[in-house]
């Protein structure tokens, strides 16, 4: 059991060496996942239920949270991260990738993604952090390539971003290279941290407690047995349109709406609508032009043989997941989506042709069935695995809360009887 939880020793050991009394108070527990509560989603998952699933695929979190109270720029309270995905771990990063891009709505970033739609290759990591830090990451990348005489090869770092300014000083830059760095060292392959860590550290989804979720799918023999994953950071959506396998979640769980501490309103102009937390809660008489602001990066990992244009076929049934969750890819959304295939290897340098198996698309229907299936189930586990936090300015925002999730979904018959949660025994918390 002690060796199963290595892989996240470095962004654990990170995150407590620069916040002891809270780490001290927020202590490591499990935290039950989708399928620990009886809710699927449809289809088989892989063994770990992620990303990781996907042989060779490796992921690594630098987690960084300190302070509390107001904001300080430049000094805190720090509630980010960053996040590293290596479709080839770190021995094979030099293999490129077929891969694609979509993007359901452009208010967000993912550098790099130029040079994938013209060669439909991926080179090098994929990183995910908070909007302002893009920079550090992607410096963090070509100092890692160059060390290892790639710096050609991996010259475009792919960088997604979403925003975490409710809870973190996002003007503060306080994401540096060395703490991206660090992500990509952690990188390993296995069972991976959930929830407030790495770059979903500060993230809030339907508004809940986000972060970063993931989920896979194992394609029955019959289909080709091929094994897709998928990762979110979830930052996006309302909570009025927050919805699990058709049940209206959002319209049950009206209380512990994101909220603030004290007597002074945060100073985010953004946030101006937002209640105390000893007030009651109401919805604003007028249209509340940010609800559902936010985004959602979602990165979906196959070992099926396909071509570029096959995964950007994949990627644009991400969407439909997220409009099952309850997502409508709204104006100040940032949905960008990447999906690679690991299955073909960079030839010989000296061959001139390279001969591959590739999938044909009258098989494709099983994989883009997982792919929106395994994109319900990571979002809704970025959001399970994420406790209450309280960041900048004193806002807070609470976690989904488990036995009302489950109240809900028994109530319209989705679940009968609701399991008893049982904390999966392959995964924990990134808290």
């Amino acid at each position: 059991m002690r060796n199963r939880w290595r892989p996240l020793l470095p962004s654990v050991l990170l995150w407590l060496s620069m916040t002891p009394s809270l780490a001290a108070a927020q202590a490591e527990r499990p935290r039950a996942r989708a399928r620990d509560l009886g809710i699927t989603f449809g289809g088989q998952s892989g063994p770990l239920d992620a990303i990781t699933d996907v042989p060779g695929v490796e992921v690594g979190h630098t987690t960084l949270i300190s302070g509390e109270g107001r904001i300080e720029k430049g000094k805190g309270p720090l509630r980010t991260g960053v996040t590293a995905v290596l479709p080839r771990g770190k021995d094979g990063v030099s293999e490129p990738v077929f891969a694609a891009t979509y993007a359901l709505n452009g208010n967000g970033e993912m550098t790099g993604t130029h040079w994938i739609q013209e060669s439909g290759e991926l080179n090098g990591p994929v990183m995910i952090t908070n909007t302002n830090d893009i920079g550090a990451a992607r410096e963090a990348v070509i100092s890692w390539a160059a060390d290892k005489n790639l710096a050609w090869d991996l010259g475009l770092p792919v960088v997604a971003e979403t925003w975490d300014g409710m809870l973190n000083d996002i003007y503060g830059f306080h994401l540096k290279p060395q703490h991206a760095l660090q992500a990509l060292e952690a990188a390993r392959p296995g069972p991976m941290a959930e929830g407030s860590v790495g770059g979903g550290t500060g993230m809030v989804c339907h508004g809940f407690k986000g972060g970063i979720g993931t989920a896979s799918r194992k394609l029955p023999e019959s289909a080709g047995g091929y094994t897709l994953g998928v990762l979110v950071q979830c930052n996006y959506g309302s909570r009025r349109l927050f919805s699990v396998e058709g049940v209206p979640v959002g319209e049950e769980l009206t209380g512990n709406k994101p909220c603030y501490l004290g007597a002074q309103k945060p100073g985010n102009p953004m946030l101006s609508s937002m209640s105390s937390c000893g007030a009651t809660s109401v919805l604003p008489s007028a249209p509340n032009p940010f609800e559902g602001a936010g985004s959602i990066i979602v990165v979906v990992a196959t070992d099926a043989p396909l071509l570029p244009h096959q995964l950007g076929r994949l990627a644009r049934r991400v969407p439909l997941g997220i409009s099952k969750m309850g997502g409508l890819g709204e104006n100040y959304s940032g949905d960008i989506f990447l999906a690679f295939s690991t299955q073909h290897v960079k030839p010989p340098t000296e061959a001139h042709v390279a001969n591959i198996t590739v999938l044909g698309n009258d098989r494709l229907n099983p994989l883009f069935e997982a792919t929106v299936q395994a994109t319900q189930e990571a979002i809704l586990n970025a959001m399970l695995a994420s406790d209450t936090m309280t960041g900048a300015d004193n806002v807070r925002v609470y976690g989904l809360p488990h036995d009302g999730l489950v109240k809900a979904l028994k109530k319209h018959g989705r679940l009968t009887p609701a399991p008893t949660p049982k904390p999966s025994p392959a995964r924990k918390s990134g808290r």
